[in-house]
C-alpha cells in the first residue's frame, strides 16, 4: 500500500474520531451496508483529493465497502487530521497520502501520485486533481469515466474548461446537488466557520462588526450564524442580485473600501482571488482580524500584506499571526489565510456531511452504470439521487412528510384542468 502520512502510531485516536463521526452519518451507513453486499465499485481504481477528516474517512470506508481500489490525498494541507490518516491506513487498509501542514512540493507530489495510478473515477475539492491529470497525465485522462467535484470554486473552474473545449472527461457537479449546497454549504460552513474563528481568537461575537465578503450559500450560512450570536453583519458583494438579497435579509451592504475602516473581523467566502487587498488592509482599524472560509488562501492578498508589514509575529495565539504595519496598526490573520473552519476547527459537523458524502458515493455508482457513455461536459447530479438522499435523511430524523394524492398529481401535470 502506497501511503505517506505523519505517524502511524496516531491510529487509535483516529479510529475513535472516525467512529464517533460515523454515529452521526446514518445515511452513509445505509449506503455502506448495501455497497458491502452488492460491490458496485468492484475493482475500480479511484483517487480522491478531499479534506482528510473523520467525515471523509467514512466516505472512504463506504467506497472501499463497494469494492473500490482507493487512494485519498489532502485537498488542503491544514485540514488534514493526522490521526484520521493513520487510522485509514492501519485500521481500514486505505492508501492515504496526506500530512498536516505539508508544503506545496509535498502536496503536488501527492496529487501526482493519485493521478499516476490511473483512476477511472476521481473526487475533487477544488479541481486540483482533475487539473493535474489534464496537464500531466493525458493517458490517464483518456480512461477517466467521471469525476465528482464538491466545491463551488471547482465547479466554476471545470465549467470554464468545458467552455474552452479543454475538458477531457465528464464531471459531475456534486456541489450543485440540492442536498449538498443547501445544507453543507449553508449550515455546515456557517457553523464551522464561526467555530474556527472562536477557537482561534476566543472573541465575543456579540456586538462585533463582522464583514462578510460574498453572499453565496456559504456566506449566507455564516452571516446567519454571526447574526444569531449578536454580531452586526456587513456584506460586500459584486453581484447585484446577491447584494439585493443580502439587504433584504436584513444585512448592511457596502463596498469593501467602505467596510474596511469599521470592521472588527473580516471573513472572505467568495472563491475568488485578492478580495481583501493592501488598500483595504491600510484602512483597517488596529487589531482587525482577517480570515478566509471560501477556498484557497488566495482570497486574501497575503503577499501584499507581507510587503506592508514592518514586523510579522507568528503564532501569537493558536492559528493567529500578527502583522504590524508602519503606522503601528496590527492586523491579525487567522490560519495563514487558509480555510478557518478546517484549520482552526474540525470542519463541518458529521450530520450535514452525511448528505454530501452520500451524494458522492451514489454519484460514483451512477457514473459507473453509465458505462462510459456520459458526454464530456459538467453534469448535474440526477434528481433521483437528491430525492433518495433527502428522503433517507428525513427517515433517520424520524420525520414524516405528506404525499400527493392521485388527484393532486393529475392537477399539477395537466394544463387542461382550470383553476
Amino acid at each position: 500500500m502506497n501511503y505517506d502520512i505523519a505517524d502511524k502510531s496516531l491510529a487509535p485516536g483516529g479510529k475513535k474520531r472516525i467512529l464517533w463521526a460515523d454515529k452521526n452519518m446514518p445515511v452513509l451507513q445505509e449506503i455502506r451496508a448495501r455497497f458491502e453486499k452488492e460491490k458496485p465499485l468492484a475493482g475500480r481504481v479511484m483517487s480522491a483529493c478531499l479534506h482528510v477528516t473523520a467525515e471523509t474517512a467514512n466516505l472512504m470506508r463506504t467506497l472501499k465497502a463497494g469494492g473500490a481500489e482507493l487512494m485519498l490525498i489532502a485537498s488542503n494541507p491544514l485540514s488534514t487530521q493526522d490521526d484520521v490518516a493513520a487510522s485509514l491506513v492501519e485500521d481500514y487498509g486505505i492508501a492515504v497520502q496526506a500530512i498536516h501542514g505539508e508544503d506545496t512540493e509535498t502536496y503536488y507530489k501527492h496529487v501526482r501520485a493519485a493521478s499516476a495510478r490511473g483512476p477511472v473515477i476521481t473526487m475533487d475539492d477544488g479541481a486540483d486533481l482533475v487539473s493535474t491529470i489534464h496537464k500531466e497525465f493525458p493517458d490517464v485522462a483518456a480512461n477517466v469515466l467521471g469525476s465528482m467535484e464538491e466545491t463551488t470554486t471547482g465547479v466554476i473552474r471545470l465549467r470554464a474548461m468545458a467552455r474552452d473545449g479543454a475538458l477531457k472527461f465528464p464531471v459531475i457537479a456534486v456541489n450543485d446537488a440540492r442536498t449538498k449546497h443547501f445544507f453543507d454549504n449553508r449550515y455546515g460552513t456557517g457553523q464551522s466557520t464561526l467555530d474556527g474563528i472562536i477557537r482561534a481568537t476566543d472573541m465575543l461575537i456579540a456586538g462585533k462588526k463582522i464583514v462578510v465578503a460574498g453572499y453565496g450559500w456559504c456566506a449566507k450560512g455564516f452571516s446567519m450564524r454571526a447574526k444569531g450570536h449578536g454580531a452586526h453583519v456587513i456584506v460586500t458583494e459584486v453581484d447585484p442580485v446577491k447584494a439585493l438579497e443580502a439587504a433584504m435579509d436584513g444585512f448592511e451592504v457596502m463596498t469593501m473600501a467602505d467596510a474596511a475602516p469599521i470592521g472588527d473581523l473580516f471573513c472572505t467566502l467568495t472563491g475568488d482571488i485578492n478580495v481583501i487587498r493592501p488598500e483595504h488592509f491600510e484602512k483597517m482599524k488596529d487589531g482587525a482580524i482577517v480570515c478566509n472560509s471560501g477556498h484557497f488562501d488566495v482570497e486574501l492578498d497575503l503577499p501584499g500584506l507581507k510587503k506592508m508589514a514592518v514586523e510579522i509575529n507568528k503564532d501569537v495565539r493558536f492559528c493567529t499571526d500578527e502583522f504590524v504595519l508602519e503606522s503601528g496598526k496590527r492586523i491579525y490573520v487567522l490560519a495563514e489565510g487558509r480555510l478557518i473552519n478546517l484549520a482552526a476547527a474540525e470542519g463541518h459537523p458529521a450530520d450535514v456531511m452525511d448528505m454530501s458524502f452520500a451524494v458522492q458515493a451514489l454519484t460514483s455508482e451512477w457514473v459507473l452504470k453509465q458505462d462510459g457513455k456520459l458526454d464530456v461536459k459538467v453534469h448535474e447530479v440526477p434528481d433521483e439521487i437528491d430525492d433518495y438522499v433527502s428522503r433517507l435523511k428525513l427517515k433517520t430524523m424520524d420525520i414524516q412528510i405528506d404525499e400527493l394524492t392521485p388527484e393532486q398529481v393529475e392537477y399539477l401535470n395537466s394544463w387542461k384542468i382550470g383553476t
